[in-house]
């Protein structure tokens, strides 16, 4: 049986995200915002209720492959048929223009022969209310208008659009051009404006990417991670989404179906860490303005953790009466994890911000009114210290007291260390030195002698990955005996013999585990090459390479027997894992001031 991957790639601009897979079919786009219904989901939906998008051969067999420009998020999918080849661009256009970014909902796709007289087909059909509602459409000189599906929805082409209606098979003798819009409509010269837009979109990821500090080593899979973390941030709000799909299962029969397209700060925090590493600091000044307006308008007293794009408190989970991926139930929109009580947010919160009050390059910032979310956000970890909480993994019927969430109270109270004595605010600088010794106190009442490793909680034996940034994070001495022997005992618990990490062991609400997570055999990477088990570390890196996909796109799990990809897709925590493995793997080869040689 091949290796369940998942066989297309994702394009975008900071207002919508899109995913075109290697038959040249949009299957998957949200508009206006991330987690609105789709337009067209294919990933999801079956027949009517999916919607169609796609620019195909218009013979019967035919081979394609997908590639990036270079250094972009623009992605061609290229055709070869028995009648000739050719190549489909697409993009969501982004560009500096009149001080700002130009970021129109809006796909482009560019249709151009590269062989031969190839014929194609095109088919265009959006649909609303997660497919309850379908388009009525009216034809105009140049463009079709979808009425009924959202706001001024319109294709502007220069293709036939009686062969577009019909999906009739027609000669592509010269380049084509099909512009999707919501909201205003593309008025201007179509194929000049077109391809002004894909030179300049181009030349905007690349000169971000110049930006970028990556090292050397897998310098294109940190490039390409980087890349889409980027299109992950919502530009209107600052907020950032940890996938943009809902409801692919983390592992067939599950049930564990989620609906991803919202605001973590778990999730927030790990992506501003790996931007940060890389020299990116944009995306944090806008999460910065994202969490600001949840601290003036947040809800009884404590943080969520999680919120939607724009900051509000996300709607009731649901099912949907869809056909699901390969038919996989339930289809959910929503998430319960917004009324969970996660205590670990607030440490995360703070960690995020620390480069705004901390970092010289950012002091042109007002800090000093700010400064009121510092202090509420140490009291909140002081008055949630002993509370319990659903945890990092999101239990959903247990509450207890986790080793995970006091290494946040913990590394929340550092950040604030490190801010008070910045700005010379003495009693903030004393409460915070008070708690982070009272969370760590409290943490070491998980380790377990008997394990010679720290557990997921007090007494239980329980092994947990998220525990390996014990080490990652400094709260571990990288040299001492302790973490050597935590690591191992997480390696003998978690490991499997692919190099692969489960989360944990033990059952939970859904049964016992089937798949392992990605970001957890990278954060075993990444404390390998902490504890100076260097040649490990690099090993452990290329063998995850295999589960991209072939664009390099890494999903949430992944089966240990086969190799397949499941979950939500790409998920912003494995490229997270992966640059920052990458990051801490380098670092150790330009310095290596201690190894630990097999």
């Amino acid at each position: 049986m091949d290796r369940h991957t998942y066989d297309s790639g994702i394009i975008g601009n900071g207002a919508c995200l899109a995913h075109i897979d290697k038959s040249g079919a949009v299957i998957w786009l949200c508009w206006p915002r991330f987690d609105s219904s789709y337009l067209f989901g294919g990933l999801i939906g079956e027949g009517d209720e999916a919607g169609e998008f796609f620019v195909r051969p218009g013979a019967d067999s035919w081979e394609s492959t997908q590639s990036y420009l270079d250094n972009t998020n623009v992605l061609t999918t290229d055709f070869t048929a028995a009648d000739g080849a050719f190549r489909v661009t697409d993009f969501s256009p982004r560009f500096r223009q009149y001080d700002r970014y130009y970021k129109p909902l809006m796909l482009v796709r560019k249709v151009a022969p590269t062989s031969g007289m190839p014929t194609i087909r095109v088919r265009c059909r959006p649909v609303g209310d997660y497919g309850r509602l379908q388009p009525t459409v009216q034809t105009g000189s140049n463009h079709l208008r979808f009425i009924g599906v959202g706001e001024n929805t319109r294709l502007t082409t220069d293709i036939s659009l009686n062969a577009i209606l019909e999906s009739r098979p027609f000669v592509l003798s010269s380049p084509r051009y099909l512009v999707l819009t919501y909201g205003p409509p593309l008025e201007a010269p179509l194929a000049g404006t077109v391809e002004q837009f894909l030179e300049k979109t181009a030349a905007y990821w690349r000169n971000w990417v110049l930006q970028c500090g990556v090292g050397n080593f897998h310098q294109e899979q940190v490039i390409r991670s980087a890349l889409v973390l980027k299109l992950h941030q919502y530009d209107d709000t600052g907020a950032i989404i940890a996938s943009s799909t809902t409801s692919l299962p983390e592992h067939p029969g599950s049930g564990r179906n989620w609906d991803y397209r919202y605001c973590w700060m778990r999730d927030s925090y790990y992506t501003l860490a790996a931007l940060n590493n890389v020299g990116h600091f944009e995306e944090l000044v806008r999460y910065a303005d994202y969490i600001q307006n949840i601290a003036a308008t947040k809800d009884h007293g404590h943080y969520r953790p999680v919120y939607s794009v724009t900051g509000q408190t996300l709607p009731a989970e649901q099912s949907l009466d869809l056909h699901g991926y390969r038919g996989e139930q339930p289809v959910r929109v929503g998430n319960q994890a917004s009324d969970h009580v996660q205590n670990d947010v607030y440490g995360q919160i703070l960690v995020s911000l620390l480069p705004l009050y901390t970092d010289a390059r950012f002091m042109d910032r007002n800090q000093g009114a700010s400064l009121d979310l510092v202090r509420s956000l140490l009291a909140h970890i002081e008055e949630t210290m002993d509370q319990p909480d659903a945890g990092l993994w999101e239990f959903r019927n247990r509450s207890q007291k986790y080793c995970y969430t006091y290494l946040f109270h913990w590394a929340g109270a550092h950040a604030a260390e490190k801010i008070a004595l910045r700005f010379g605010d003495r009693r903030m600088l004393e409460g915070a030195r008070r708690l982070g010794k009272g969370a760590a106190s409290r943490i070491e009442s998980f380790h377990d002698k008997t394990a010679g490793a720290y557990t997921q909680t007090a007494g239980s034996g329980v092994m947990d990955s998220s525990l390996l940034q014990l080490i990652t994070m400094n709260y571990l001495d990288h040299r001492s005996e302790r973490a050597h022997s935590h690591l191992m005992g997480l390696e003998r618990g978690l490991r499997t013999g692919n190099g692969l990490v489960y989360r944990y062991r033990h059952e939970d609400d859904f049964g016992k585990p089937s798949a392992t997570f990605l970001v957890c055999a990278y954060w075993y990477i990444e404390a390998l090459a902490c504890v100076g088990r260097l040649d490990d570390a690099i090993e452990g890196f290329e063998k995850l390479a295999r589960y991209s996909n072939h664009l390099g796109l890494m999903s949430e799990t992944v089966d240990d027997r086969t190799g397949a990809q499941h979950g939500n897709f790409p998920q912003t925590y494995s490229h997270v894992g992966l640059m920052n493995a990458a990051f801490r793997i380098a670092r150790r080869l330009d310095n290596p001031d201690f190894l630990v040689r097999r």
